[in-house]
C-alpha cells in the first residue's frame, strides 16, 4: 500500500489566505489606463507586446511593469507603481 502525502503550497505566499469577491470589470476601458505586469515567465514580453499594440489600436492607455525574476514575489514598490498608475491589470502568465 502507498501511503505517499501530497502537500499543496499556496501560490499566494499568504499564511492566511483571505477569500475575496471577484470585482466586476469596468463597463468600459475608456480614460483607464491597463498595466501589462510581466511576471519573468517565458515569452510573456511577447504576449503583453501584441496585447499593448492591439490595447492602443483601440485608444486605451497601457503601462509596463515587470518583475526582475519570476522566482520571487513582487516588490512592495513595484505593487505600488501598479496601484498608483493603473486602474486594470493584465499579468502575464505562462506554463
Amino acid at each position: 500500500m502507498n501511503t505517499s502525502t501530497v502537500t499543496l503550497h499556496d501560490p499566494t505566499s499568504e499564511a492566511a489566505p483571505v477569500n475575496r469577491p471577484r470585482r466586476r470589470p469596468p463597463p468600459s476601458l475608456d480614460g483607464r489606463t491597463v498595466a501589462l505586469f510581466d511576471i519573468g515567465k517565458s515569452r510573456a514580453g511577447e504576449f503583453l507586446d501584441h496585447l499593448a499594440a492591439r490595447l492602443r489600436a483601440r485608444g486605451v492607455t497601457t503601462a509596463r511593469f515587470a518583475k526582475p525574476t519570476n522566482a520571487k514575489p513582487a516588490t512592495a514598490a513595484i505593487l505600488g507603481d501598479i496601484a498608483a498608475g493603473a486602474d486594470i491589470v493584465v499579468e502575464a502568465l505562462a506554463d
